[in-house]
């Protein structure tokens, strides 16, 4: 990588979900609304993959700790129920 694409990419893993997600979406209406030249829309494209990839990590870290969550829930209520039949 080069050194602005690493500030770029830092930059973007700085930011909370919802600040990506607003971003991406105004990214996306400014190429939906067009009147961009062609290196402002390239911009704007790349700009909004590393958004996408910012929430996907973001939602992917909250999915774990959901499971992770679920699995401790079903862990302990099958040890209680050890518990009870013995």
């Amino acid at each position: 990588m080069t050194g602005k694409t690493e500030q770029t990419a830092a930059v973007a893993e700085a930011l909370g979900y919802e600040q990506a997600r607003d971003e991406l979406i105004e990214v996306v209406r400014r190429l939906e609304t067009g009147g961009t030249t062609l290196e402002e829309s390239l911009a704007l494209w790349e700009r909004g993959e590393e958004l996408a990839r910012v929430c996907r990590r973001w939602l992917e870290g909250a999915r774990a700790r959901l499971d992770a969550a679920l699995a401790e829930e079903e862990k302990a209520a099958g040890a209680e129920e050890a518990g009870e039949a013995g």
